[in-house]
């Protein structure tokens, strides 16, 4: 991609290489385990890439497969729901960015961003004018692998998106995204749903089984008579002399199980595909309250994770270019997701800091990153007024300490002698003859 440095009042009208591409509807035809290898070998190949028959699969099964559309979805709000601002150099937050990240274009920007982990690229062309606006360019036209935008799908050549000032692609060469681990078990899911869809439509029902005279035609028709105009269940007409027996399955499979384990099994390792574990979208009989809490864990190092890239694509320095063009601001600045505080860890923390403090120095500096807090413009000046009050403190605390001058340094009295003074003078080897 090019680097954009474009100043407002000299644009020159833009040629929007969406509205010269040849869009196709995606192909719906019937996917199986034999297409989706052939359309990896396609995408793999070195000197011809072509990802179309693979991202048409991958569009069927997102857009029919509930569970695994739930699961990629859960995952994009994970990153979604967080806060994010732009800061200067200062970490100051710069109000002047908050209508374009509380839009829906920005929202989007960022889902197609993290999109890129689950299909290997996104693409988006920015629209230049007074508004941040953009238009998705269709992953079936990108080639990555060469760096170059098509014309129609089927092509192998076409322009390079270095020469294009306002496209951007995100993602990596040789990366077919995490849908490719997850597209054998969706196709495996949906055979098994056709199986059991057809094991509930004959054996839901009850078998009607007739036995005929094979020499008695005039029985035989009345009996098929009776059977067509009694019911559409299954029905068998069968003569005496034959030896008949259906073996239907339903002694080791009489609840459809066998069915249903195996697209558990399929949404399993779907889930494990996307967020790396299953307790926190299903729950197994085996489940439990610490296995589900280790695994929820598990799944907050991945939300990090996606935060951290996100946050490292929006702060390239070509995106902030495109935003220097809108007229924002960006010299300097960065974007960054807003510090969430989770108690127990914070309280684990605070434990741990005070008490490496109390055997190492620990710069201020340390604190205001892991806690999230500001550090403010003045803070010499701040931190020399609290430098006094703490000496001012401590030699207060040592006065008070001190003896007083009447009273003797070392003097210590025992109960007896405060006793006395209390109750005035008493002689210590016992009363007198005189008392």
């Amino acid at each position: 991609m090019a680097n954009v440095t474009i100043e407002r009042g000299a644009r020159k009208p833009q040629k929007v290489i969406i509205n010269d591409l040849t869009l196709v509807a995606p192909d719906r035809n019937r996917k199986d385990i034999a297409k989706l290898k052939s359309s990896i070998q396609r995408a793999e190949s070195i000197y011809t890439p072509s990802r179309v028959q693979l991202y048409d699969l991958y569009h069927d099964i997102t857009t029919i497969d509930g569970h695994l559309a739930g699961v990629l979805q859960k995952r994009k709000d994970f990153v979604l729901n967080k806060c994010i601002q732009f800061v200067d150099k200062n970490k100051r937050k710069i109000d002047a960015f908050d209508k374009i990240i509380y839009s829906n274009k920005f929202n989007r920007l960022i889902e197609l961003i993290i999109e890129s982990k689950f299909w290997g690229v996104s693409g988006i062309e920015f629209i230049i004018g007074k508004e941040f606006d953009f238009e998705e360019i269709p992953r079936k036209h990108i080639r990555i692998e060469k760096n170059m935008i098509v014309k129609s799908q089927y092509d192998y050549e076409g322009t390079p998106i270095d020469e294009l000032p306002f496209v951007w692609t995100v993602g990596r060469k040789n990366d077919l995204g995490l849908l490719l681990k997850c597209s054998m078990y969706a196709l495996y899911k949906r055979s098994g749903f056709g199986d059991f869809a057809q094991y509930v439509e004959i054996f839901g029902q009850p078998v009607r089984i007739i036995y005929y005279d094979a020499y008695d035609t005039k029985v035989k028709s009345e009996l098929r008579k009776i059977l067509d105009e009694s019911g559409g269940s299954l029905c068998m007409m069968i003569p005496k002399q034959a030896q008949f027996q259906m073996l239907d399955g339903k002694t080791s499979n009489g609840t459809g199980e066998l069915q249903e384990r195996l697209i558990q099994n399929c949404n399993a390792e779907m889930s494990v595909a996307i967020l790396g574990n299953t307790e926190t979208t299903t729950s197994s009989s085996s489940s439990g309250y610490a296995q589900s809490l280790t695994q929820s864990q598990q799944q907050l190092e991945i939300t990090k994770s996606d935060i951290a890239f996100v946050q490292n694509v929006l702060n390239e320095q070509w995106f902030l270019n495109i935003l220097k063009s809108y007229g924002y601001p960006v010299d300097g600045g960065s974007f960054e997701f807003e510090f969430e505080i989770d108690l127990d860890n914070l309280l684990k923390r605070v434990q741990i800091d005070t008490f490496v403090s109390s055997k190492v120095p620990v710069d201020d500096d340390y604190y205001y990153t892991a806690y999230g807090i500001p550090k403010p413009d003045n803070y010499d000046e701040l931190k020399a007024r609290q430098e006094e009050e703490r000496k001012a403190a401590l030699l207060a605390m040592q006065s008070n300490n001190e003896p007083q001058p009447d009273e003797p340094k070392n003097s210590k009295k025992n109960l007896f002698d405060k006793l006395a003074d209390f109750f005035g003078f008493a002689p210590k080897n016992g009363a007198s003859e005189d008392f």
